[in-house]
């Protein structure tokens, strides 16, 4: 496939509940071993840890998960504006590890048990 339509895909024509594929990180090694998943769906409340960029090694409770840019705010990732005010910095998913879940409910259990 052609990387222009690869790119239309993901930036245009990709659908809300398409991009949920886009929104996995992997997992911690004690959840690994745990469930035998590499990579699961990040959730807001989900405690991970940065592993890429200038926040590296900054832990945090992912506070948003914005679908339409396919990204995510973790707490205390922040930058500071000109005026004086805080920003959550959006950083992709695939740039986090998943340390701890923040809910298991249902839904949850039996994407993790496939």
């Amino acid at each position: 496939m052609q990387s222009r339509k690869q790119r239309k895909w993901l930036f245009k024509t990709s659908k809300l509940h398409e991009r949920h594929k886009l929104l996995n990180a992997m997992l911690s090694e004690k959840l690994r071993e745990k469930y035998k998943k590499n990579a699961v769906r990040v959730r807001k409340g989900d405690k991970v840890r940065i592993m890429r960029g200038d926040f590296s090694g900054h832990e945090g409770k992912v506070v948003e998960v914005d679908m339409r840019r396919c990204r995510i705010k973790v707490e205390g990732a922040t930058i500071t504006k000109s005026d004086g005010t805080e920003v959550l910095v959006p950083i992709h998913p695939s740039n986090v590890m998943i340390i701890e879940f923040g809910e298991v409910d249902d839904v949850r259990k039996k994407i993790l048990e496939r």
